[in-house]
C-alpha cells in the first residue's frame, strides 16, 4: 500500500511542483490512514490492499479522527482532502475502479480571519530590530524588514540566494508554491538595510565561519570532515546565513521574530506569517487593488486573497463609526 502512496507523492513533486512542507503533510496524513487500514485488516482478517477501502471504512476513519483522536475540524478536513486527492490519483492510474471518497463528507470549516499587526506594532518591532549594530542584529533587522516589505513566506525567504536580489532596482525574485517565480519589491528603507547587510554584516558572518574553521586565533588548522562540509563559505550562495556560514532555517527565523517581539513589548503570539498578513492588509488599506496584492503574495487564486478584504472592510467600519458626525 505504501508503494501507491510513494507514487502519489512523487506525482505531487513532478507534476504539481508541491513544496517540501506540503509534501510532508500529505505523507503524514496518508501514512496515518495506511496504518488505520492495516489495523482494521488485521482485526477482521481481510485482504490488505486499497480494494478493501470503501465508504464505510472511510466514514469510520473520519469518526475515529474526531472522537478518539480529538482532532479539530480543520485538521480532519485537511486529512479528508488528502484522501480525496490520493484516491483520485488511484483512479487515474487505474489502480482501483471506483473512488470510495466520492460521497465522503468532511467537517465544514469556516475560514478564520488572518491575524495581523497594526502599523504601530510593526514600527515598534522594526525599530527594536534596528537598535543594535552587530552582524547578527543587522541580519535580523534585514530579515524583518524584508518580510514586511515583500510579504514573503518564511520558506521563500530562507530559500533566497544572493543572486536573487537586485538592490539597485529594489526588487527580488523568489520561487513560491508550485515553483512559480514572482517578483517582490522593497521600499527604500528595506533596500538600505539589505545593502548594509549584504555589504557588511553577511561578509562578517562568513568571516566568522572561516575563523571557526581555522582556529580561534586565526592560525590555519586542518578542519575536520564535519567542519569542511559545513564551513565551505567561499561558495555560499545563501542570502541569510548564521555564524557557521550555514543557510538560516525556518525555525531560526521564528526564533528571531519572537525574540524581537518580546523585546519590543508586543503582547501577542507572533509568527512570520503574521508579517505576511500585515503586508497584505496594510497594502489593501493603502489603496492597492486586490489583483495586485494577489500577484505580490503569489496566490494562484484571487479567492485566497479575498480573505483580506474582510479585514479592510472592518477597518472601514471602524473609521466610519469614528468619523461620521451622526455615528
Amino acid at each position: 500500500m505504501l508503494e501507491a502512496v510513494d507514487s502519489f507523492l512523487n506525482h505531487l513533486v513532478v507534476e504539481k511542483g508541491f513544496s517540501v512542507n506540503t509534501l510532508e503533510a500529505y505523507k503524514n496524513d496518508l501514512s496515518q490512514f495506511v496504518k488505520y487500514v492495516e489495523e482494521r485488516s488485521d482485526h477482521i482478517g481481510a485482504k490488505l490492499g486499497w480494494e478493501v477501502v470503501d465508504l464505510s471504512l472511510l466514514t469510520d476513519y473520519v469518526s475515529n479522527l474526531r472522537s478518539k483522536k480529538s482532532y479539530r475540524d480543520t485538521t480532519t478536513a485537511r486529512k479528508v482532502a488528502a484522501l480525496k486527492s490520493f484516491f483520485n490519483f488511484l483512479i487515474q492510474e487505474e489502480t482501483i475502479d471506483q473512488d470510495p471518497t466520492e460521497l465522503l463528507s468532511a467537517p465544514r470549516v469556516g475560514r478564520n480571519l488572518p491575524k495581523f499587526l497594526t502599523e504601530d506594532d510593526v514600527a515598534k518591532l522594526l525599530d527594536r530590530a534596528a537598535k543594535n549594530e552587530t552582524p547578527e542584529s543587522v541580519r535580523d533587522w534585514a530579515i524583518l524588514e524584508l518580510l514586511y516589505a515583500t510579504g514573503l513566506r518564511v520558506s521563500e525567504l530562507v530559500s533566497l540566494n544572493v543572486q536573487d536580489v537586485n538592490l539597485q532596482e529594489g526588487y527580488l525574485r523568489c520561487l513560491g508554491k508550485g515553483s512559480k517565480e514572482r517578483l517582490a519589491y522593497m521600499y527604500p528603507r528595506a533596500v538600505d538595510v539589505m545593502k548594509h547587510y549584504t555589504e557588511w554584516a553577511r561578509p562578517q558572518l562568513l568571516s566568522s565561519a572561516r575563523r571557526i574553521a581555522t582556529g580561534t586565533n586565526g592560525d590555519s588548522v586542518e578542519p575536520s570532515a564535519k567542519q569542511s562540509k559545513n564551513v565551505s563559505t567561499s561558495g555560499q550562495t545563501a542570502l541569510f546565513v548564521n555564524q557557521r556560514g550555514d543557510r538560516l532555517t525556518r525555525q531560526w527565523v521564528w526564533t528571531i521574530l519572537k525574540t524581537y517581539a518580546k523585546e519590543a513589548s508586543l503582547d501577542i503570539s507572533i509568527t512570520p506569517h503574521m508579517l505576511r498578513h500585515s503586508f497584505a492588509t496594510h497594502m489593501l488599506r493603502g489603496g492597492a487593488s486586490l489583483r495586485h496584492v494577489q500577484e505580490l503574495l503569489g496566490h494562484s487564486s484571487i479567492t485566497t486573497t479575498q480573505v483580506y478584504t474582510h479585514l479592510t472592510t472592518e477597518h472601514l467600519r471602524q473609521e466610519f463609526d469614528r468619523s461620521h458626525p451622526r455615528s
